[in-house]
């Protein structure tokens, strides 16, 4: 016996009023027969009468087919007939088996109309042996037409049943809130009680939050001073420490009195601590700008092949010795990327610059590779490589590896951090793979966003939210051709309330403005459920400082005033689909 004919118990036709009694017969008896609690039975014969009813009514004569299914156990009855569709048709059949059944399913191919609906079993039901099957098949094909007196009686019995039950029922009832009565009157002495000692917790709680409240205080005026500190500090140490440098190369430079070959090497020695403390001080007020947010990525169609022979110059008089070989692979063709090109050639320049340090023989290698979803940047070497033990600590500041190498090249231990909070700023990431003596590779993996497949060629509608009416009405001309309807806000508060009942699905949003500005009007927008995922481009002069516009910030897209064109324009609606389309899948 084949897995349908296994499954199928019995079909019928409905036609006539007199077929809309036995199928409701056939029914019920079907969900006895499978084990269905009473109220399951009586639902399954209720839903078939109303759908066999519907269709007498209509006009139209189906075939009734009684299947039952295993994976989960359940009980299907479909109903299949040529004509029109189920919508046409069923008129309070289909609302009662979506609020009675556990599944209504309806397709409508070549002319055939398929009505499928499900009722589920007990999980713990035991599937049906073939001899209980083929006597189930035998009784119900023994049943005669049902009459409307024969349908009669059986609702009564129902309804005997029925009440029967809701009189047993009612005693139980009664029973209960007896002893919730008694329960009641030990949960109000009880609730007292609990009562007084929450009421003095609650005290311990509010004066707990107080002092919160002050130390949030008091941290948040400490951020702001090592904020202010570091702003300050920067030409406050640059200043000398270029001097210093400067006076060194003086020294020894063409024009200086002769010096004695002590003289020279103290000298350079001094020259040599200057740049290292130089270093020191950029990596520094790098890191300490990244980890504040104070570095906003400025996105931007990047073209790699420039990178690469911008790095190929910048590094070429870095390589130590004429055993190591710098190779920059030039990908061919250069894939499409749009992301910050400062930043990159700082991480990718970060990156070399160590393996380079750190390799006495052989070849450090940049090689880069693109799918649809990202570009690969991979720097790999044939240094003395990390031991296992310290592969996650190289990311920690000021962290180092201790060598031979690394006493002879000295650095700050801020590169990687640095380069690793670059990364993130950028959307992406930083892997490392080593092995002792053997050498070491580092993955900078960036999202490679295409504007024609992460923003729409046109979207309904866009909200386009600035004080400045001039600027407002230029940008509406130039998203023309992206949006079918555009409409305006002057202020944040205009703009909250426009969103009330009104999704654009996109929003152009000035940062400063007077009164509620673009950074709090963005905030709101992502803490809703209804507009967190709606992609923002934040339209602004100068980025400020701590704005993250990243998928783990406020997840925007950045269009500079002073820079917006066509192609700028769709850079930036790209990022802003992107950044939110990488949030909701990531």
């Amino acid at each position: 016996m084949t897995t349908r004919q296994r499954d199928e118990l019995i079909r019928l036709p409905v036609g006539a009023e007199p077929d809309v009694f036995t199928i409701r017969r056939c029914g019920r008896e079907v969900a006895v027969a499978v084990g269905l609690e009473s109220q399951d039975q009586i639902r399954v014969a209720t839903v078939l009468s109303d759908i066999g009813r519907d269709l007498v009514h209509a006009g139209a004569t189906a075939t009734v087919r009684f299947l039952l299914k295993e994976g989960p156990p359940t009980l299907a009855v479909e109903f299949s007939w040529l004509g029109a569709e189920a919508g046409a048709l069923l008129t309070t059949g289909r609302d009662t088996a979506e609020r009675l059944l556990d599944g209504v399913h309806v397709t409508h191919e070549a002319g055939q109309t398929v009505v499928t609906l499900h009722k589920l079993r007990s999980p713990a039901a035991r599937p049906l042996t073939n001899a209980e099957l083929d006597r189930l098949r035998g009784i119900l094909a023994q049943r005669g037409v049902s009459t409307p007196m024969d349908e009669l009686r059986a609702q009564n019995q129902e309804l005997l049943e029925t009440l029967e039950s809701l009189e047993a029922k009612g005693k139980e009832l009664t029973r209960l809130n007896e002893e919730l009565e008694e329960t009641n009157h030990g949960v109000v002495a009880l609730y007292k009680e609990l009562s007084e000692e929450l009421e003095e917790t609650n005290r311990g709680v509010v004066a707990l939050y107080a002092e919160l409240n002050e130390k949030s205080s008091q941290l948040k005026a400490a951020s702001e001073a090592k904020t202010r500190f570091w702003s300050n500090i920067s030409h406050e140490l640059r200043g000398p420490i270029n001097s210093v440098i400067g006076l060194a190369r003086l020294l020894t430079g063409p024009g200086a009195d002769p010096l004695t070959e002590e003289q020279r090497h103290q000298v350079g020695l001094v020259g040599d601590a200057g740049s290292t403390l130089l270093s020191l001080v950029n990596e520094l007020l790098d890191t300490a700008k990244a980890e504040s947010g104070r570095l906003v990525a400025q996105p931007a169609q990047v073209d790699l092949t420039a990178v690469c022979l911008q790095l190929r110059g910048a590094l070429r008089s870095t390589v130590p010795s004429p055993e190591v070989e710098l190779v920059i692979e030039e990908p061919d063709p250069a894939p499409p990327v749009v992301t910050d090109e400062t930043m990159l050639v700082r991480i990718l320049r970060n990156l070399l610059s160590n393996s380079l340090k750190f390799t006495e023989s052989g070849e450090v290698r940049l090689r880069i590779d693109a799918d649809d979803e990202d570009v690969r940047f991979t720097v790999s070497d044939t240094g003395i490589g990390i031991p296992a033990d310290q592969q996650d600590r190289v990311f920690e500041e000021f962290h180092q590896v201790h060598s031979d190498l690394q006493a002879a090249s000295p650095g700050t231990g801020l590169g990687l951090p640095y380069a690793r909070r670059l990364a993130e700023i950028l959307g992406g990431g930083l892997t490392l793979d080593s092995e002792h003596g053997r050498g070491t590779t580092v993955v900078l993996l960036l999202p490679r966003p295409d504007p024609t497949r992460t923003s729409p060629a046109r979207v309904d509608s866009l909200l386009i939210v600035d004080d400045d009416a001039d600027f407002r009405d230029r940008l509406a001309r130039l998203v023309h051709g992206v949006a079918a309807g555009v409409r305006h806000a002057a202020d944040g508060r205009e703009a909250i309330e426009a969103l009330d009942g009104y999704r654009p699905d996109l929003i152009f949003l000035d940062l400063f403005m007077p009164g509620m500005n673009g950074k709090e009007v963005l905030q709101v927008l992502r803490e809703k459920p209804g507009s967190r995922d709606i992609p923002v481009v934040v339209v602004t002069s100068s980025p400020p400082d701590g704005l993250d516009l990243t998928g783990a910030g406020l997840r925007a897209g950045l269009l500079l005033k002073s820079q917006v064109t066509q192609e700028t324009l769709r850079l930036a609606i790209g990022e802003a689909f992107a950044v939110v389309a990488r949030t909701v899948t990531g």
